[in-house]
């Protein structure tokens, strides 16, 4: 699946090859970028609201529901903050999403497929705060390494996801300090929570952990807080409801 996801992003990329290859740029974003680190870390458990509309698991989840109206349901369901897909082909996202989302105080996590630096740049040309790296896309740690330091270059917080125990240690020798643990399993798209509780008593201190897939009610939310992590990505649960606000309420422990 992931190189299916990678593949669908070579039009992408050659857009921005040539951009750079005829002189020119994407201008930086340079208004208010929210703290995510800030956001997810604070007392409590945090909840990262995506805003998903299909995915390859579960087909459309929600085409209706537009950016504008999703923004006033996950602020009155108490999201810390925002994570967006901007992946157009598999998950139905759009990188105009994150301005959508963006002006609210609120953090946005650009959420996609991104292993070149020119992705970065794309991404610091929006408003978004945090952009996602993913250690299974991104195999090289010298590389992952670049990608950290190039994103914090451009005052952007890399969230690096991981879905196995063997990638915790890239991860955090790149520098990685804000850790998401995928519940998911890429090959079968099964979930289990057992993944996340694995690993979670291997948090440091300076380590902020997100939970990410399979989360979908407050008791789930109070075990694993209770074990370690300090935020919780949810979209599936919340997208596929007709009151997402309503539904994020709910998840709090």
């Amino acid at each position: 699946m992931l190189d299916k996801f990678m593949q669908a992003k070579a039009g992408e990329l050659k857009a921005l090859r040539e951009l750079k290859a005829g002189g020119g740029t994407l201008e930086e974003y340079q208004g208010p970028r929210p703290g995510f680190r800030e956001a997810v870390a604070g007392p409590g458990p945090a909840i990262i609201a995506e805003y998903k509309r299909s995915s390859p698991s579960r087909g459309v989840i929600n085409e209706e529901l537009s950016p504008q109206k999703a923004v006033q349901e996950f602020m009155s369901g108490g999201a810390a903050a925002f994570s967006v897909l901007t992946e157009e082909e598999y998950f139905g996202g759009r990188l105009e999403y994150l301005e959508e989302f963006a002006g609210h105080g609120v953090p946005v996590l650009r959420k996609d497929f991104i292993f070149d630096y020119l992705q970065v740049e794309q991404t610091a040309a929006t408003p978004a705060s945090a952009l996602l790296l993913i250690a299974r896309v991104v195999k090289d740690l010298g590389l992952l390494s670049d990608l950290i330091r190039v994103s914090r270059i451009h005052n952007l917080e890399p969230v690096v996801e991981i879905f196995a125990p063997r990638e915790l240690d890239m991860v955090r020798q790149a520098g990685a300090d804000i850790i998401m643990v995928n519940n998911r399993d890429l090959d079968r798209l099964t979930v289990d929570l057992d993944m996340s509780r694995s690993l979670v008593p291997q948090k440091k201190p300076q380590e902020v952990w997100i939970c990410a897939s399979g989360i979908d009610n407050s008791a789930q939310v109070d075990e694993l807080y209770g074990l370690g992590f300090d935020a919780f990505l949810i979209g599936t649960s919340i997208m596929s409801c007709d009151q997402p606000g309503e539904k994020l309420k709910e998840l709090f422990p």
